[in-house]
C-alpha cells in the first residue's frame, strides 16, 4: 500500500526525506534451498507528513508477512536483558506493583522483560504475534497470548482478566500500521490511574545520527514528542513524562495515561522546547538527511575496497534487520559487491541461515576466531560495547571492528 493519507492524522501532504531503494524483508532470513526462488523485494521509502509531522513509510507490508515467524530473540542479547531487568524493577518501584496488580507487555518476545515480573510475583500477561517465540515464552512460564496487538485484543484481555496497571511496550509501537487503533486498544485496556510506558527508537536521534540502517518495513514509523501529541490526544491519552535513552542508538521511553490521571512532567515540556528549537516540524530539518547517509555509504564502500584490495579478508558481525538494510542499500553481499565472506551472529535460530537479498551465510561467533578474517563490519552497531567485550578474544589476535555510523570507523 502506498501513503495516500497520513496514517495518523489523515493528512494527504508529505514530504519525502530518503528513498533506500527496491529491499527484501529485512528479517526474512533465507534457507539455502530458498536461494533458487524469487524472493519478495518491497519499495523502502520513508517520509513526513506536514501537518502532523509523523516519519512513515510510504509502503506497507502486511504485519502477517513480518511478524508470524520471527527469528529475532530478545533473550540472545546480554545488553538486551540487564535493560529489561533494570526497567522492570522501575516500573515496580514507580507503580508499585505487587500480587494485586496486573501488567500486559504488547509484543513480549520471548519474555525476556516480563519474566521479571513472574519472579516478583506480579500476575502479568504477554501478547506475542509470532508463534514460534511465543512458544518459547510459555515454555518459559510467562503468560502469553498468541495475536496481534489492536482494539479488538484489547477488549478480550479487558473481559478476561481484566484492566491493566501497567501496559509496556518495547520496539512494537513504530511497527503497527494502524497506529490509532493501536492507541486505542490501550486508553481500552488501562486501569484509570494506569499508565503505558512505550519505548522505541527516537526520530531525532536517527536523523541527527544518520542511522538510516534503524528504516526497514517492519518499522512503519519514526517518533519525535511533537507527532506523539495529537494521537495520544485524539484517543484520551495524554504524555505525562518522557526520557531519554541511550540504547538502540537513542530511543525515548514514553509514559501516557488518561488525560488528567498524572501530572505532566518538566521532561515533557523540555523535549517539546528542544525539538521545537530543532525545526523537527519544518521540511528544512529532513533535507540533508539524505546526503548525509550518500556521504556515509562513500565512505565505508572505500574503506572496505582499500581493505580487500591489501589483501585483507572480511566478514561481518550480527544477522540483524538493521544490517539488511545497510548491505542491500550499499550493494554489499553475493549479489552484488562480493567483498564480506559471511556473517557471524550469535543466534542459533539464524545460523545455518543466509541474509536477506545480499545472501551471506550465517554462522555461529566461534567463526570469527576459527577463520581469522582480519576485518569485520559491526552491523549491530547499537550493542558494540557487549560486542567488543565479547570478541576480545579476536581483538587481541589482531582483528578490527568496522563501525558503519554514525560515522565510519575502526575499532
Amino acid at each position: 500500500m502506498n501513503l495516500v493519507r497520513c496514517r495518523s492524522c489523515g493528512s494527504t501532504r508529505s514530504h519525502l526525506v530518503l528513498d533506500l531503494g527496491i529491499q527484501p524483508l529485512a528479517n526474512h532470513l533465507l534457507r539455502p534451498e530458498d536461494v533458487a526462488s524469487e524472493e519478495p523485494r518491497f519499495p523502502l521509502r520513508v517520509a513526513v507528513c506536514r501537518d502532523c509531522w509523523l516519519i512513515q513509510i510510504t509502503d506497507i507490508v502486511p504485519p502477517a508477512a513480518l511478524f508470524t515467524e520471527y527469528l529475532y530473540f530478545s533473550s540472545v542479547s546480554d545488553a538486551l536483558l540487564s535493560h529489561a531487568a533494570a526497567a522492570a524493577e522501575t516500573h515496580r518501584r514507580e507503580c508499585t506493583l505487587d500480587e494485586r496488580s496486573f501488567v500486559v507487555e504488547i509484543a513480549s518476545n520471548d519474555g525476556y522483560l516480563l519474566r521479571n515480573f513472574v519472579a516478583a510475583g506480579v500476575p502479568c500477561l504477554g501478547i506475542e504475534p509470532a508463534r514460534n517465540i511465543a512458544e518459547v515464552a510459555l515454555r518459559r512460564g510467562v503468560p502469553t497470548r498468541n495475536e496481534f496487538f489492536n482494539s479488538d485484543t484489547a477488549r478480550r484481555v479487558l473481559a478476561d482478566p481484566g484492566p491493566a496497571d501497567l501496559i509496556l511496550g518495547n520496539n512494537v509501537f513504530a511497527h503497527v500500521p494502524d497506529t490509532n487503533d493501536f492507541v486505542a486498544g490501550i486508553a481500552l485496556l488501562l486501569k484509570a490511574g494506569g499508565r503505558a510506558v512505550l519505548e522505541f527508537p527516537y526520530a531525532c536521534d536517527l536523523i541527527e545520527h544518520v542511522e538510516f540502517d534503524t528504516i526497514y518495513h517492519e518499522h512503519v514509523f519514526y517518533f519525535a514528542l511533537s507527532a506523539l501529541d495529537p494521537l495520544f490526544a485524539r484517543h484520551g491519552l495524554e504524555v505525562f513524562d518522557v526520557e531519554r535513552l541511550a540504547i538502540h542508538g537513542g530511543s525515548l521511553r514514553l509514559s501516557a495515561a488518561r488525560a488528567g490521571a498524572h501530572p505532566v512532567r518538566d521532561s515533557v515540556r523540555r523535549l517539546r522546547e528542544e525539538e521545537r528549537a530543532k525545526g523537527v516540524q519544518s521540511a528544512a530539518y529532513y533535507d540533508a538527511f539524505a546526503a548525509r547517509v550518500l556521504g556515509l555509504k562513500e565512505n565505508l564502500l572505500g574503506l572496505l575496497e582499500r581493505l580487500r584490495g591489501d589483501g585483507h579478508r572480511l566478514c561481518a558481525y550480527g544477522a540483524s534487520a538493521k544490517g539488511s538494510t545497510l548491505l542491500n542499500f550499499y550493494g554489499l553481499g553475493r549479489n552484488g559487491l562480493d567483498w564480506l565472506d559471511f556473517v557471524v551472529d550469535r543466534s542459533p535460530a539464524k545460523q545455518g541461515r543466509l541474509t536477506p537479498g545480499s545472501h551471506l551465510p550465517i554462522l555461529p561467533v566461534e567463526e570469527l576466531m576459527a577463520r581469522g578474517p582480519r576485518h569485520a563490519l559491526l552491523l549491530t552497531w547499537n550493542f558494540a560495547d557487549e560486542i567488543l567485550s565479547q570478541q576480545q578474544a579476536w581483538r587481541n589476535a589482531g582483528g578490527r571492528f568496522i563501525v558503519p555510523l554514525p560515522e565510519v570507523r575502526l575499532l
